[in-house]
């Protein structure tokens, strides 16, 4: 009896392996681990552009890093909704010491969709991505919110937070904790401008705050664009301010504004400036902001940058 039992023993285990193994052998994959990266909050340190045709190309940012004195380590460009992360720009970006810099705007999207999970499965996608490429990326949403030139400016602040908070949330659940938030709004001294702590969606959920302001005329100085903005923004959060799009037009004086610009920057301790370097043609707020073409907006920039920027500090 004892001969026969254990025969019949030994099939028993073996099935039993095979039954406790078929949940593993068809399970889901296993997520990829989570990306980790973040970037010093050291002021004055970065130096960012916007530039026409980046991407998908580099070529115009080393013109730009030719006329500035230095390379750009934050290069900035603005993402329409359902666009995908671009890997291989990030990439190139990252070849020449630089972070991404991305602004995702909902254009054709609608914000109380995005907060209530109806574009989730565009934004894992992202997150996914953004995860792979490992490396820091600098992400905002909806930009200049608080101003009234945008579709995302006319929901109610209410429902911008919700969304806001539904991407970063997102994110992190997808393991793309390479992301520095950034939280941008326009600066005072344009018409349309209202309390930018509406919109504010808490510490928790942002990294750095941007403040979005140019130089329209020749009365326009730092005073006047960031301080009262800066100080206003302090008020509710300790966080970490980048001008994170900025120019100086031909209309306001580009040398001594431009000057005035990096000055203010270091004064009021900010982490430092992203330039607009883009022509435009359509008024006031609408100019050429390069200053490839211009040898005093040339002259004062290259000052700017000598004496008044640090360093660059490597990601963590």
């Amino acid at each position: 009896m004892r001969s026969r039992l254990v025969p019949l023993l030994t099939v028993i285990t073996a099935l039993a392996a095979v039954v406790f193994a078929i949940p593993r052998i068809f399970a889901a994959p296993s997520r990829p681990p989570p990306a980790h990266a973040t970037l010093p909050p050291a002021l004055s340190s970065y130096l960012g552009v916007f530039e026409e045709g980046a991407p998908p190309s580099y070529e115009p940012l080393d013109g730009f890093a030719m006329a500035a004195g230095r390379r750009p380590n934050l290069v900035g460009y603005f993402s329409g909704w359902a666009q995908p992360f671009d890997t291989s720009f990030a990439e190139l970006v990252s070849k020449h010491d630089g972070i991404l810099f991305v602004q995702i705007d909902p254009t054709l999207a609608s914000v109380a969709a995005i907060a209530a999970g109806s574009y989730d499965m565009y934004l894992r996608s992202y997150a996914a991505s953004v995860r792979a490429y490992g490396k820091p990326v600098v992400i905002g949403f909806g930009h200049e919110m608080n101003g009234n030139w945008y579709a995302w400016s006319h929901v109610q602040p209410s429902v911008f937070v919700a969304a806001w908070k539904h991407i970063v949330t997102l994110f992190r659940k997808e393991g793309a904790e390479n992301v520095t938030w950034i939280w941008t709004i326009n600066a005072a001294g344009r018409p349309g401008i209202r309390p930018p702590v509406l919109w504010w969606p808490g510490d928790s959920y942002v990294t750095w705050v941007g403040i979005d302001g140019f130089y329209y005329r020749s009365s326009d100085t730092f005073r006047n664009i960031f301080a009262a903005t800066i100080k206003e923004v302090r008020s509710f959060t300790a966080r970490p301010v980048l001008l994170s799009e900025t120019g100086v037009g031909p209309a306001a004086g580009q040398f001594g504004k431009i000057l005035n610009l990096f000055n203010g920057m270091t004064k009021f301790r900010t982490l430092g400036l992203v330039w607009f370097d883009k022509k435009q043609h359509a008024g006031l707020y609408h100019q050429d902001w390069r200053i490839e073409d211009d040898q005093g907006a040339l002259a004062a920039f290259r000052l700017g940058v000598k004496d008044q920027l640090s360093p660059a500090t490597a990601p963590r």
